[in-house]
């Protein structure tokens, strides 16, 4: 909106044409974002507070966890509050690929918001039912798959690009529609099982969505992508100010998310990153990259397929509950640790990710 309104006025003045780089309004996005979450924050607390909006505890969870039970939760509402309004604020929205992500997002953490609402409802750990949430995340993924299938911004949007090789792009034709719904399903989810402790999957998600950040900014910027040899998407630049909203909005978000948390983000929260992870990937030609950003995702999904896998067909457990981090939890290790661990592996993941760009 800045970006329509102020860079026009180049022709007046030279100062307004900082609105023309990207980087000065991703800047400008995370800036927004962050100060949007500090300021809304108290305010949204307080009023889930007084709607008796309280976290509903699994009642097979850690014996420690009883204690969080009444915290507020759905403060994925204010993440998304605070990524929408920094976005529409910085970004160039004649750009496709900045709604898309924003329609996806905000698509995902309506259907957390239900799954939230019928938890409070019932006064239960147990919301929506599993077959509802996976369709509506079906239908998405497909839906965005069929749109960039059908609409190819040029001839690379169905094509993928691979970690660690430069010379090989496959195009796997109408396949990469159900491949765009595994990626969002997968995402999604993996993000939703990991927000088991406080602040556990927010911090991943500043690692992840600061390192897609990067990456769409290269994918977007011809003279660097041609010289890392990565694929050039024109309207990924703009997806680095969505990006920067992301890592702004989590930043705030974690200010009152932190151990001991004053909120949850709930599946309205981790839906929606989750989905804005996967369109982020998927829309700067990184999607198997995401195999290795969202590395600690993958480990606490993998924990539970294990786990899931092992009880069915041997009627043991691998862990002694899952996810994994409730595993550690269990096994006395304090809840700080596990966070902060945790926080240091996707640290470490995200700069392995940005590394690929040269070693190819």
């Amino acid at each position: 909106m800045l970006y329509h309104f102020l860079y026009p006025l180049v022709d007046y003045h030279s100062i307004f044409n900082v609105f023309r780089y990207v980087t000065f309004r991703t800047a400008g996005a995370i800036m927004t974002a962050l100060l949007l979450s500090l300021v809304l924050g108290p305010y949204i607390i307080e009023r889930l507070r007084g709607l008796h909006v309280g976290q509903q505890i699994r009642e097979d969870g850690p014996g420690t966890h009883m204690a969080k039970a009444g915290t507020p939760t759905m403060g994925g509402l204010l993440i998304l509050a605070a990524v929408t309004g920094s976005t529409l604020l910085w970004a160039n929205l004649t750009y496709r690929f900045v709604w898309l992500t924003l329609f996806g997002m905000i698509s995902m953490g309506a259907v957390g918001f239900c799954d939230d609402y019928l938890k409070l409802r019932r006064q239960s750990s147990k919301g929506l039912a599993p077959r509802y949430k996976f369709a509506w995340q079906i239908v998405l993924g497909l839906g965005v798959g069929l749109y960039l299938y059908l609409s190819p911004g040029d001839v690379f949007t169905t094509r993928l690009s691979i970690p660690f090789i430069k010379w090989w792009v496959p195009d796997p034709g109408w396949m990469y529609v159900p491949l765009v719904m595994v990626i969002i399903v997968g995402c999604s989810n993996a993000v939703n099982l990991t927000d088991g402790l406080d602040g556990l999957a927010t911090g991943p998600v500043i690692m992840a969505s600061g390192a897609y950040t990067v990456l769409a900014y290269v994918a977007g910027h011809v003279a660097i992508a041609r010289y890392l040899q990565v694929i050039y998407v024109r309207e990924s630049s703009e997806l680095t100010i969505v990006g920067g909203a992301v890592v702004g909005a989590a930043l705030g978000f974690l200010w009152f998310n932190a151990y001991p948390a004053q909120i949850f983000m709930g599946d309205t929260g981790s839906m929606a990153l989750g989905t804005a992870l996967a369109l982020l990937a998927v829309l700067t030609k990184q999607e198997l990259l995401l195999v290795i950003i969202g590395g600690v995702f993958v480990i606490e999904t993998v924990s539970v397929i294990l786990q899931v896998f092992s009880f069915k067909t041997t009627g043991r457990r691998i862990f002694r509950m899952a996810p994994i981090h409730h595993h550690y939890e269990l096994n006395g290790l304090a809840e700080p640790k596990i966070i902060v661990r945790f926080w240091i592996i996707s640290f470490l993941l995200a700069l392995i990710s940005l590394a690929t760009l040269k070693l190819r």
